[in-house]
């Protein structure tokens, strides 16, 4: 009688174990740091296929207020859809460089206890 039980405890320990597995898969895949990177990539890669991007870079000054200028310019003299990528590129920038500093402390901190 008292094998059953174990037997069936097993069972449970293995559905639970399967479950949170499958929550901590689900977890990488929809966290924000795994959004923020998507995100990125597909902007640029959306930005790449709107405007040849290495001969905006080559038409720039080189001084650094001039290539300033000339890059604002340049944004906002182009199509609606380039720049609203450029601000998507940004933000999600922004957020991976939170998120990923947000991973590494916490792992840092995990680490110490």
């Amino acid at each position: 009688m008292m094998n059953n039980t174990m037997i069936e405890q097993t069972n449970i320990e293995k559905i639970v174990m399967q479950r949170v597995r499958r929550m901590r898969i689900l977890l990488l895949i929809i966290s924000t740091l795994t959004l923020a990177a998507l995100t990125t990539v597909a902007a640029l890669w959306g930005i790449g296929k709107e405007v040849w991007v290495a001969r905006v870079f080559e038409n720039a000054p080189h001084d650094f207020f001039g290539r300033a200028q000339y890059l604002w310019y340049a944004f906002t003299h182009t199509h609606v859809i380039v720049q609203s990528l450029s601000i998507l590129t940004l933000g999600s920038l922004i957020l991976l460089a939170r998120e990923l500093a947000r991973t590494v402390l916490t792992h840092l901190s995990s680490t110490h206890d």
